[in-house]
């Protein structure tokens, strides 16, 4: 640990976005003060599922066969099932080498410690257990952070830049003043892991079910006979329609005719967690005087699909990136930082804006039973759900009237 408390960046968190961060950084050279308020390794509420995008960032990082020699599952295709209960399945396609491609899921308890293991391989310096309470700031400009150790001691740490990788619930971007929670850009979750869920397949099952709908349920496959269970619905439809989301996701379980013998012999194993997640479709600024936000702290989560790790992940390598430039610049200000915003908007927001979409056409019954009914008979249809959990920019698809007539014509 540094005498002077002093580093280039401080990132404030450690999950996804900032250990890959410090990672980023810490290869470069620079030093790097990474704090978390938790030990881990630590359980993350989450869906589990790792995206063609995080699998891409965890190659960069050199972690790829890091994240297959811990437990995991493979996952090789998708399950859709609609209202009226017509059931798809659909296999990951091909990669443009002809290979078979697939994603994984793992535990966010397992996953996360393998990136923030990372991180401090390369370097990076950690402080666990250390909660941060507040910015420093001189002329308006962040400095540092201060906060507290497990046993209370007070520690001011200095920065050149502040990294906000510190989740939805960001203290970074709180006292920036940027979060927003606008209910109809933020999703509510719960997950919970059941132990020999039947007829578990090597698929990421969605299942758009009454009582759940704009929203759905989901079973995605863990290790050793584990599947993570949940469901998800935009904040401002649960409330507005008084969903208990728990209690209808239990009523899923226990009295849907799809699902009630699946789960007879299951178990659960710990208890319901919830979360709440903001969708990337409401944008707030990422950078400023000697800060930079990512990951969820970022408002980046896809709102289709409610997938955040992947988004993490590349923030966090897009933040280094611009970091780098700026140490090696001696420049902080915001209109320098501003390239992190400006390359990640690039990135990101055409997929965004096509997942938003993509949600709103997810809450018409009609629409998601009509589909279904397609996708079981035409490949077409079969091929485009498959590329838009695997390539956001295939939901473009979606928005194209001349897919909509090849659709009524097949």
């Amino acid at each position: 640990m540094k005498e002077n408390n002093s580093y280039d960046v401080v990132i404030v968190g450690a999950g996804p976005s900032g250990s890959s961060c410090a990672a980023f950084l810490a290869t470069k050279g620079h030093s790097v003060l990474l704090l978390d308020k938790a030990v881990f390794p630590r359980d993350k509420t989450c869906g589990d599922g790792i995206s063609g995008k995080s699998t891409r960032i965890l190659k960069d990082l050199g972690l790829s066969k890091a994240v297959e020699s811990q437990p995991h599952s493979i996952i090789t295709g998708v399950a859709f099932s609609s209202p009226d209960g017509t059931m798809v399945e659909i296999p990951i396609p091909k990669g443009p080498d002809g290979k078979v491609s697939y994603g994984y899921c793992s535990r966010r308890e397992v996953f996360d410690n393998v990136v923030f293991q990372n991180a401090k391989a390369k370097g990076a310096q950690v402080i666990e257990n250390f909660t941060v309470t507040d910015l420093v700031m001189v002329d308006g400009k962040v400095t540092g952070i201060k906060g507290k150790t497990a046993d209370g001691t007070e520690k001011t740490f200095n920065a050149k830049v502040v990294v906000g990788a510190d989740g939805a619930n960001s203290v970074v971007a709180t006292k920036l003043g940027v979060r927003e929670v606008k209910p109809e850009h933020w999703c509510a979750a719960i997950r919970a892991y059941y132990k020999n869920v039947k007829d578990c397949k090597q698929n990421i099952e969605l299942h758009f079910v009454d009582g759940l709908i704009p929203g759905y349920f989901w079973i995605f496959p863990l290790d050793n006979g584990m599947a993570n269970v949940g469901a998800g619905m935009v904040l401002k439809d649960m409330n507005s329609q008084g969903v208990n989301l728990k209690d209808a996701t239990m009523k899923v379980i226990t009295d849907n005719p799809k699902f009630k013998e699946r789960f007879a012999g299951a178990s659960l194993v710990g208890q319901w967690k919830g979360w709440n997640l903001p969708f990337g479709s409401n944008k707030w600024p990422v950078a400023g005087d000697g800060w930079i936000l990512v990951g969820d702290a970022a408002s980046l989560v896809d709102p289709f699909t409610g997938e955040g790790i992947g988004n993490a992940l590349l923030s966090g390598k897009l933040a280094a990136e611009t970091i780098s430039q700026a140490i090696a610049a001696k420049d902080f200000s915001k209109n320098f930082l501003f390239a992190y915003e400006k390359e990640l908007r690039k990135e990101v927001d055409p997929e965004l804006k096509n997942s938003f979409r993509m949600q709103k056409l997810g809450s018409h019954k009609l629409l998601l039973n009509f589909f279904m009914h397609k996708a079981a008979k035409n490949a077409e249809v079969k091929e485009a759900i498959a590329d838009t959990l695997l390539d956001s920019n295939s939901r473009k698809k979606f928005l194209d009237p001349l897919f909509y007539v090849r659709v009524l014509l097949s």
